[in-house]
């Protein structure tokens, strides 16, 4: 999965609590909404000034319930509940349990949440498949 690829299923799963989510799938738009917050307070800062913002606590309203729902399924991954996310208001211990849990590899077949979304067929995106060829051990040829 590439990166226009993730965001646009995590924008097509808008609130889709359901399922499960890859780890490029989560990690990408982990970096979409950090880059965009970023960008956007930047943009912000120069237009409007004065501490006064506009444009970044719009997009922070509309990539809130995405937000939520994939890193929900990719707890769903991992196996764990959606509920674990709760964890959030544990300051500090709370947020390194999450860290953990999404960068922790997804179970691997069917859980209880669903399919293996690695498994889909015609994936075959830089987080699923290495596309380095297999070394062989003869250096010289």
């Amino acid at each position: 999965m590439d990166f226009g690829t993730a965001i646009k299923t995590v924008f097509s799963k808008y609130v889709t609590f359901t399922g499960r989510a890859r780890p490029a799938e989560f990690w990408y738009w982990v970096l979409f909404t950090m880059s965009a917050s970023i960008a956007l307070s930047i943009i912000d800062a120069v237009i409007i000034g004065g501490g006064n913002q506009l444009f970044s606590p719009l997009f922070s309203i509309a990539v809130f319930l995405p937000s939520l729902a994939v890193a929900v399924r990719r707890l769903h991954d991992t196996d764990h509940s959606g509920w674990f996310y709760l964890l959030i208001f544990i300051p500090i211990i709370g947020w390194i349990i999450l860290i953990v849990f999404y960068a922790t590899e997804g179970t691997r077949g069917d859980n209880r949440f669903g399919p293996n979304p690695i498994d889909e067929p015609g994936d075959s995106g830089p987080m699923h498949k290495s596309s380095i060829p297999p070394v062989n051990g003869d250096l010289d040829a």
